[in-house]
């Protein structure tokens, strides 16, 4: 089962392509995602990378958390699950 962890810390320049390239070095990559700003259409200097086991993202994290990358320190977690949003009623 894929495990999803968090990237904080990243260069602004820092491509999806790139955040790939860093993590398939612990194994397969199932996703890599930059998070950008919806207005301004830069990045939010964090991501999230799926990786596709257990032992993967363990061994992803252990290589990568406060490894320098683009000049950058990375702080890299397993991701924690967004609490849903409930939604407002009668908001008018």
């Amino acid at each position: 089962m894929a495990k999803k962890l968090y990237v904080g810390n990243l260069s602004y320049n820092t491509t999806e392509d790139g955040l790939r390239t860093l993590f398939s070095g612990f194994g397969s990559v199932a996703s890599a995602k930059i998070i950008f700003d919806r207005e301004t259409g830069n990045s939010k200097g964090f991501g999230f990378i799926e990786m596709s086991g257990d032992d993967e993202a363990a061994a992803a994290i252990a290589g990568t958390n406060g490894r320098e990358f683009e000049g950058r320190q990375l702080r890299v977690n397993e991701a924690m699950d967004k609490p849903r949003r409930e939604r407002g009623h009668g908001n008018w």
